[in-house]
């Protein structure tokens, strides 16, 4: 089930928030590695646990690092809730990869511009204990040994809040947060880079080991397909584009933006099907990486 906007907006907020806090504090560098891909998941409990006294959950599969972290009352109301323009409605947004085809379906339409009120904020208790998982983070990725083949090059953070039944997951990929550290993708990019997802679930409460979260290996054309996703939502949610913007010009940018950021080639075509007026776009490889990104 899927979250309410305000909460979805909060947690996009304050996540980008602490991880951007958690990049900026010290950088260091070692010659030779701390840690190796046989070691990480107990390093992260253990240094998460000896100097935070926080208690994590990780698991390793295949090459994507999964770090769960329970707590209770993630989000509060806001003292000063944040004011927005609501100028477009997601019915519908999906993206995958499906017999070698980006497949993309949308119902997004302009609507009268309506200002919302973002009513909810991080729990500053619980923003300080995520935030200091994330420099356990850090600090590992950026101190393990790198052979480019098999150690972990996707994470999931995902934060529960065992009381009241909600998560936030975000997923992001090892080089995009190297990237960002030395200042080669600027913190607006690594924020739609990342990928952020907010659930609500009756499973979550009590759950203080994650039995609930459907553990899995994240592929380049997984995480290319959510990224496309993502920043779908970014870009019409909180509007990045004018309400008399072509959507399914801005759609296309996306997703040939996205392809192209990756180095992506593992596809036969791009099908963009707009559910609202029954336009269809069929590109293929060629075409997709031809197209201008700007």
């Amino acid at each position: 089930m899927k979250s309410s906007p305000s909460l979805r907006n909060s947690a996009r907020t304050v996540l980008s928030f602490f991880v951007i806090t958690s990049l900026i504090c010290g950088c260091s560098s070692s010659i030779s590695p701390t840690y190796f891909k046989e070691n990480i998941e107990k390093s992260i409990q253990d240094i998460c646990r000896d100097e935070y006294k926080i208690d994590i959950k990780t698991k390793l599969v295949g090459r994507t690092l999964w770090i769960y972290l329970a707590v209770e009352d993630l989000f509060e109301k806001a003292d000063k809730p944040e004011k927005y323009l609501e100028k477009f409605e997601i019915t519908d947004n999906e993206a995958e990869f499906k017999d070698g085809s980006l497949q993309l379906k949308y119902l997004i339409k302009a609507i009268p511009e309506k200002e919302k009120l973002q009513q909810y904020k991080y729990n500053k208790g619980v923003f300080e204990k995520v935030n200091k998982v994330w420099r356990v983070i850090r600090r590992i990725t950026f101190s393990m040994a790198h052979s480019g083949k098999t150690e972990p090059q996707f994470f999931c953070l995902v934060t529960a809040d065992i009381k009241n039944g909600f998560e936030t997951k975000e997923t992001f990929y090892y080089l995009d947060l190297k990237k960002v550290s030395y200042e080669y993708i600027s913190w607006n990019e690594y924020q739609h880079r990342t990928v952020n997802e907010t659930n609500i679930s009756p499973e979550i409460i009590g759950d203080k080991e994650g039995l609930h979260l459907d553990y899995k290996d994240i592929t380049l054309d997984n995480f290319v397909a959510a990224q496309i996703q993502h920043r779908i939502k970014l870009k019409f949610e909180k509007p990045e584009v004018d309400k008399n913007a072509d959507i399914d010009k801005e759609i296309l940018k996306i997703a040939v933006y996205t392809i192209r950021t990756y180095g992506f080639r593992d596809f036969t075509t791009a099908e963009l099907n707009n559910l609202l007026t029954q336009n269809r776009v069929i590109l293929n490889r060629a075409a997709v990486w031809a197209r201008p990104i700007d």
